[in-house]
């Protein structure tokens, strides 16, 4: 297969929700700012697009969001008494996150669902492919799902989606893919997809999973996709059409990740990217899991 696709730079990450699940602490701070350990939700995902080959960064916001916009920029006085302290660490730490990407942002408005969310970001993506990373999936930074998205994409074309294999009783709770071998392993060919189906009419146990990369007539579809399910305009709807019709943006693969991922839209499982992710750090790591192991003893 040749690589004649044009080279992937661009990444949009929907970040317009309410966090309405960890309230009350989201009443006031976008959830995408909850720190996981010492770093905000959405710093990590941002650095993951960077790692990818992304540098350019389009975030979706909506009301309340600008501590995002003030994250990712520069802080003149706190670095200014930083170095007059002579913190060089937490003067780089401070530095890093107004350093990683180009950054632009645009307001989603109403909150019309994903497909509404990455239409927005229509007039700045243009007529390239592009990446979408939702901020509540958290990938294992040794685990480089995106980077294997975009060498995907670039060999075949078309879209790519990621894929989870998950228990059937949970596939309700997300999208879900129809799906042939190809002759990759980790690479399937999508020809179906269902927007959280029953356990009973799902028509595989993959589950898609916040990271896409999207051919740009995604754009043409989601302009006359009609609201779906919870009255939005879903994104799997979308790309169901692109799976069915491949003379209109190509095929849809999908790559199948069996990595390490952290949903911090979960209470639960946000709690567990943070004791896991704080447990394999060297600073923190040592005492952490001394304490950890302690405490689980005291408990049994």
């Amino acid at each position: 297969m040749t690589q004649s696709h044009p080279r992937i730079s661009k990444a949009v990450i929907p970040a317009a929700g309410l966090g309405t699940r960890f309230l009350p602490a989201t009443k006031a701070t976008p959830k995408e700012m909850l720190p996981v350990v010492d770093k905000p939700a959405i710093q990590y995902v941002v650095e993951e697009a960077v790692s990818a080959g992304l540098d350019d960064v389009l975030m979706i916001t909506g009301r309340n969001k600008r501590p995002l916009e003030d994250h990712f920029d520069r802080n003149y006085e706190l670095e200014s008494a930083l170095q007059k302290k002579g913190d060089a660490g937490r003067l780089a730490k401070v530095q890093e996150s107004s350093d990683l990407a180009t950054m632009h942002y645009v307001r989603q408005g109403d909150p019309r669902g994903l497909g509404h969310a990455v239409l927005c970001a229509a007039p700045h993506v243009g007529h390239e492919p592009f990446a979408v990373l939702l901020g509540d999936d958290l990938i294992d930074p040794r685990d480089p799902l995106l980077a294997r998205m975009v060498e995907v994409q670039e060999q075949r074309g078309g879209s790519v989606i990621a894929l989870m294999e998950v228990a059937p009783e949970q596939i309700h709770l997300y999208g879900c893919a129809a799906v042939d071998p190809t002759d990759d392993a980790d690479v399937v060919k999508v020809h179906d997809l269902v927007e959280k189906p029953a356990a009973a009419d799902a028509p595989s146990n993959y589950a898609i999973i916040g990271r896409y990369v999207l051919d740009p007539h995604i754009f043409d579809i989601l302009r006359k996709t009609e609201p779906g399910r919870g009255n939005e305009i879903q994104l799997t709807d979308a790309l169901q059409q692109l799976a069915a019709d491949e003379k209109v943006g190509g095929p849809v693969h999908g790559v199948v990740f069996k990595g390490r991922r952290y949903d911090t839209g979960d209470r639960g499982d946000y709690l567990r990217a943070i004791v896991r992710l704080a447990c394999e750090r060297e600073d923190l790591g040592p005492d952490f899991r001394t304490w950890l192991r302690s405490y689980v003893a005291e408990e049994m």
